[in-house]
Order: C-alpha cells, then structure tokens, then sequence
C-alpha cells in the first residue's frame, strides 16, 4: 500500500499532465461566436472572432448557407445586412429590421486547413397582437354572470394573458394556444367568468398581454361594465326641524342605475292622493300641527320600486331665540348699572346737603339764576339752564322725594342729564366747608 506522500505526488502529476495537454489541445486558429435573440423589427449583431487566423479570412453565412461577407466583401445583395468591424482576427455584421424569416444558424468560417466553423442561432422574438376582448352585452342585470374572453395573435414563443377587474386579479380559466397560419406565431385565448353587482357599475375589465418582447411596457384592452341595479331612495327635509307656520319641502333622492324617473307620495291613514306633491318634491305652505304624521315616497324603474319614509312632527311656533334673550339681557343690565349709579350719587348728595342744610335758604326759584361770586361763605345762585330739575332737600321749599321724582324724568334725555351734572359741579365749587 502506497503512503500518504505517495499519493499526494501521483495527484499532483496527474494534474500537470491533464493541465499540458489542455493546452495542446487548444486550437487557436478555431473561430467563436454566440447566439442571440432579437425582437421582431430590431437590429441584430453577429461577431466572430479567432485567436490566430492563420493568413486566411473570416465568413459569414445565414441559414440556407448563402455567403453574406467574405472579409470586408459583401456577397449577398441585402441591404439590411452591414460590415460593421472586419479585421484579420474579427468579422461583425448586423442585420437591420430583423424579422422571423431571418431566424435560424448562422455560420463563421475561417479557410484553414482543415476548415473551421462555428455555428450561431439567432431567435426572433414575435411581438403580440393588441389583445381584444368579446363576448360583453351592454348592459347587464345585477346577479348576472359576465362571461369574456380575450385573444391576442403574433406571439413568439406564445404569450400570457391575464385578467384585472378594477385593482384585483381575476381568476381565468386555463389558455388556449394555436399555431398561426405562418407556421412560427401563435395566437393566445383567455376566458373569464364572474358575477357583477351594483359595485361593478361603471368598473373597467381589463385584459393584459405579457411577453419578453415587450420588454418594460405591456399591451391591454379594457372593456367598462354597465351594471343596472334596484334603486334606493331618502327622503330630506328643509328646514330640518319644522315649526309651525313655516314652510316645509320634503325632497325625495333616488338612485340607481338606471335613476328612478317616477315618484309617488303618499301620507299614512290618508285616503285621498297629496296635492302637494310634485314628482320627488313635497310642499307645505303654512305648516300646522294637522300635517304632522308618516310620509312615505315610492322611487321606481325599471329595475323596481324602492320606498323610503319620512317621519313629520311639527312643533310650536318657534320661541324667543337664545341671541334675542341675551341682547335683551345686556341692555337690561347696562340700565341697571346706570340707575344703580345715579341712586348712588343722589344718595351722596342728599347725605352731604342735610349736613350743611342750616346754610342753605335759597328760594327754589333762585337756584339756577344766581352766580357763585368770590368772597361769600355760601352760593349766590346757578346759572344754570336747568328748569326746576335740582331740589334742595329735607327742610326746604320742596320735599327730597320730589327731587328725585324730577330727576327719574331727565333720564331718558341725555343733554338734560348732561346740563344737570354741570349744574352740580358749579353747585359744589361755591358751598362752603
């Protein structure tokens, strides 16, 4: 048995041998080349490339082995095929607005001894038809099945189709492909079923054609449904709380596809038809507590009959409103506030003319024509336009409870309140003390 060591050596030999004959076996003079695919209409590069070329030129040949370019010569007469590089190591033509027929094995060939070649399979892409979509009646019946189907011709290899209801997927029976009559494209079909409702109405169905030859973009048909459902009805009020002796319109929204076109009124326990009522409007005039009761209101189509009741309660004629209230509350209390004043300051006046009323003994009918003249202990007159609206009180000519009777009558007129309170200033700028 060998060691360890042994066989560590024997490895390693085998290696570099196996690496050397790599090498030997290596022909440099072998052309290479690659396959490629191309969408229906683009433009397709074919390269072929050699290490040492051996003083001999590059060739390329299409599929029925009909020479394109020998070198930089062109040999074949189509002007969708262009010499883009020819060197002595690399020969690259391209073939413009390539379509189906181009598909197949292109040849590169170099005239050594012997002669080599390299092969390269150039596949087209077919590019879908725009899918379209049949098998729709205009309109449906809510509870109705939708049944449709979508194709699309041209694909190569076959496309997908799939199906979209507004934003979510549809589930699709299994698709049908068939060969086209040019024997390369096919044709793609898809059917789908489902039960449309009223949310359906006015939803768009989509059919949606995916294929590697679309690259980033896809093509779609989209079909919108029309879906006629039951109509439903509510009944409005304006105003909302109605009050005895206003007016009162009751109005009557239906909808539905299609829009209810016919309404009738009617008034619970009323035997005769309402008067009022004028297609989805009810009108009061002058409403009293007789009207109140249950209105209901019949909305119809096609479709059927919807019905919707309103419940009327008239109340009171409406009542004083909170903001008419609180005026009146604020301007009762700015009188309040003024008259409060005005006891205040009678009272003060009274309390200081009993304290000095030993020195007072003008007449009434002197008190507002004389003046206050310098040096006298006590006034002279008042030289004020004031007619009799100033009563001295307690012990004088007139009672103090007429003075304030005289002076409640000034309050409404503010120059007579205005020349009072003058005439009292002039009155304490003369009494002594």
């Amino acid at each position: 048995m060998l060691s360890p060591a042994c066989n560590v050596l024997i490895l390693l030999g085998s290696f570099l041998i196996a690496a050397s004959q790599g090498n030997l076996s290596h022909d440099r003079s072998q052309p290479t080349t690659s396959d490629e695919i191309v969408v229906a209409g683009s433009k397709v590069l074919l390269q072929c490339e050699v290490e040492d070329p051996d003083d001999s030129s590059l060739q390329w040949s299409n599929p029925a082995q009909q020479t394109l370019y020998f070198g930089e010569k062109r040999a074949l007469r189509d002007l969708r095929i262009q010499l883009e590089r020819s060197t002595p190591n690399e020969l690259t033509i391209s073939i413009d607005n390539a379509t189906l027929a181009d598909e197949g094995e292109y040849t590169c060939s170099i005239f050594t001894m012997p002669v080599r070649t390299a092969k390269a399979i150039v596949t087209v892409l077919g590019i879908p038809q725009k899918p379209q979509i049949s098998g729709y009646s205009d309109p449906l019946k809510e509870g109705d099945v939708a049944q449709l189907t979508c194709f699309s011709s041209g694909s190569k290899p076959a496309a997908e189709l799939r199906w979209h209801k507004g934003d979510k997927l549809l589930s699709a029976e299994p698709s049908e492909v068939e060969e086209d009559a040019n024997g390369k494209t096919f044709t793609v079909t898809s059917r789908v079923e489902f039960t449309v409702g009223k949310e359906d109405n006015g939803v768009e169905v989509t059919c949606t054609v995916d294929h590697e030859s679309l690259q980033n973009s896809d093509k779609s048909t989209s079909q919108k449904l029309a879906v006629f459902y039951k109509p439903t009805a509510e009944i409005k009020s304006y105003p909302d709380s109605p009050r005895e002796g206003q007016n009162l319109r009751l109005r009557c929204d239906g909808r539905g596809n299609p829009i209810p076109q016919e309404y009738k009124w009617e008034k619970q326990g009323a035997q005769a038809p309402l008067a009022e009522a004028q297609d989805n409007i009810l009108v009061f005039d002058s409403l009293n507590k007789s009207d109140s009761g249950t209105y209901i209101c019949y909305a119809s189509s096609i479709m059927g009959i919807s019905t919707a009741i309103y419940n009327l309660n008239v109340h009171d004629a409406s009542p004083m409103t909170h903001s008419g209230s609180t005026y009146h509350a604020i301007i009762g209390g700015i009188v309040a506030v003024i008259v409060f004043l005005l006891l205040i300051l009678l009272i003060v006046l009274g309390h200081y003319l009993i304290r000095h009323k030993g020195r007072l003994q003008l007449k009434p009918a002197q008190m507002f024509s004389a003046s206050c003249k310098p040096g006298l202990g006590r006034p002279q007159g008042l030289n004020v336009a004031l007619q009799a609206s100033l009563i001295w009180p307690l012990g004088l000519h007139i009672p103090f409870s007429s003075c304030i009777h005289t002076l409640l009558r000034l309050l409404p007129s503010p120059a007579l309140l205005h020349t009072f309170l003058e005439g009292f200033w002039k009155c304490l700028k003369c009494l002594p003390g």
